[in-house]
């Protein structure tokens, strides 16, 4: 007869068995993080380039593991700071979107004309765990 405590054992065991095989199979996520300038006028400019011609255009060209973009703003000093935030399936993906030299930043001539300044190297990150609050 099996007790509570070997059945709780056999629970334990199997659902780490689980999760070890879950993450063995699985990709890891990459955030690839990069911050632009521009003047406050520029802003909604390069903002609408970001969103329709941009981000659009690397979809049309096959990167399909650019699972999510995120545009954050921040004004300060007579600026307005872009933080974006990319969520690519892999790093392949990231290899896809920026190249082998994938640390360089991607920047279109067209966005280049319309920022101040900007970072020459994005930051990548491995994404751990992703919590929804509501």
């Amino acid at each position: 007869m099996f007790n509570i405590f070997y059945l709780s054992y056999l629970n334990s065991v199997t659902a780490r068995g689980w999760q070890k095989l879950n993450q063995m199979n699985r990709k890891e996520k990459i955030i690839r993080t990069w911050k632009g300038w521009t003047s406050f006028e520029n802003a909604p400019i390069y903002e609408n380039m970001l969103i329709y011609e941009v981000f659009p255009e690397v979809k049309r060209k096959g990167v399909e593991g650019l699972e999510k973009v995120s545009i954050s703003t921040m004004e300060k000093n007579n600026e307005v700071e872009f933080f974006l935030i990319l969520q690519f399936d892999s790093l392949e993906s990231v290899k896809m979107f920026a190249g082998e030299k994938y640390d360089k930043a991607y920047i279109p001539d067209n966005a280049k004309r319309v920022l101040s300044r900007y970072d020459d190297m994005a930051q990548h990150f491995t994404l751990k765990k992703e919590l929804i609050l509501k």
